[in-house]
């Protein structure tokens, strides 16, 4: 396969990071009693794929040019990992502890025990759980590379299997599986499987791999059905807004009850998952866009990472902003707090951009990557 650029993954991943931070705003807007449920379902519940479909870019880029059937270069691969994820993981995990002892004058996460799980398990910050679970899939990769090997024949009939199994799996995880068991430890590590049990997103991982090393049957795929992925996609996230409307009329359930129950772990919520991942992928294959869109998405996408990794710093000061005016979160004020909150994070990742081109070793910390392209050929 060619090394061509394919522009969908970096838009996906442009778009991506814009449903991760509403998912993060509508939790910050939950501050305001009489919260708008529109505009929450809208933050809320249209993003939900937005962290499973990292996954699925990950494993796309992951697989996108791998020969399956010559030996990987497993320490190789591994320290190359550890350098674009370990190392800002632990950097900015050491980031938002430092912070929250500032803030706080609590030491307590500094505390050895304390200190363990915080970084096994990605809790210095809501966001970090995520590279957690890249690294757990990264330290796999062999194993993704065989069953990859093995299913290719027959992908869509393997895949199908895997979406079932993966449905279920989930459901008993998510609303099914208790951590009461004697043993502590056990209970901790329970307690904590969101953040780093691979599982949950093993099917989205393996669709992406597949779908890039089968990419020109993929790209036909998608034009011939072209119609039926657009109806799937609208079906199924009518179907998860549907269940969020259930449950906060029908059950009464809160907000924040009503999306901790619609959520992208929930049955409806793996099918969503599915839909857009394909509908934004076929979108933006074949959608001819502006080239202010296109400049805009392409943006998004390349400084995505340090904006994940930084938008949680930026939304705790704007929120304590918002807080001293006395002003509450009405739709208005959570919609400013939003793109205030995407400005400000991509200023920073710009801003980190400039300084690593003059201080590689600030890339490599921040974004497991050095600034200038000097500095990349040379690493």
């Amino acid at each position: 396969m060619s090394h061509q650029k394919i522009h969908a993954i970096e838009y996906i991943r442009g778009i991506s990071m814009l449903g991760v931070i509403g998912i993060h705003t509508g939790a910050y807007s939950l501050a305001n009693p009489f919260v708008n449920v529109h505009l929450f379902a809208a933050l809320e519940i249209f993003t939900r794929f937005s962290v499973p479909i990292f996954f699925f870019v990950s494993a796309f880029g992951l697989f996108r040019n791998q020969d399956l059937f010559t030996k990987i270069d497993y320490l190789q691969f591994m320290k190359r990992r550890l350098r674009t994820v370990f190392i800002p993981y632990i950097v900015w995990s050491f980031i938002y502890m430092i912070h929250y002892t500032w803030i706080s004058g609590d030491s307590a996460p500094w505390r050895p025990s304390t200190l363990l799980q915080y970084l096994t398990f990605g809790l210095a910050s809501y966001q970090l759980y995520f590279l957690v679970i890249l690294l757990w899939f990264y330290s796999l990769m062999p194993l993704w590379r065989l069953i990859v090997r093995l299913i290719s024949p027959k992908p869509l009939k393997y895949l199908g299997v895997m979406l079932i199994l993966q449905i279920l799996f989930n459901y008993y995880s998510s609303y099914l599986l208790v951590p009461n068991f004697t043993n502590h430890y056990l209970n901790i590590a329970i307690q904590h499987r969101l953040s780093y049990w691979v599982f949950h997103y093993i099917f989205i991982f393996l669709l992406g791999a597949v779908c890039a090393v089968h990419y020109h049957k993929f790209l036909a795929y998608l034009e011939k059905y072209r119609r039926g992925i657009n109806w799937s996609f609208i079906i199924s996230l009518t179907g998860l807004l549907s269940f969020y409307y259930f449950l906060l009329y029908a059950k009464g359930y809160t907000p924040e009850q009503a999306v901790n129950t619609a959520h992208q772990l929930s049955p409806i919520g793996v099918i969503y998952t599915l839909t857009a991942t394909l509908f934004f992928f076929n979108l933006f294959s074949y959608k001819s866009l502006s080239k202010g869109t296109s400049n805009l998405l392409s943006a998004l996408g390349k400084h995505s990472y340090l904006v994940y990794l930084v938008h949680p710093l930026v939304m705790y000061y704007l929120i304590t902003f918002i807080a001293k005016t006395g002003k509450l979160m009405t739709a208005a004020v959570t919609i400013t707090f939003y793109l205030f909150t995407v400005w400000f994070s991509m200023l920073f990742s710009i801003m980190i951009e400039k300084i690593s081109n003059a201080v590689p070793f600030v890339g490599t910390l921040l974004n497991g990557s050095p600034g200038s392209k000097k500095a990349k050929q040379a690493a």
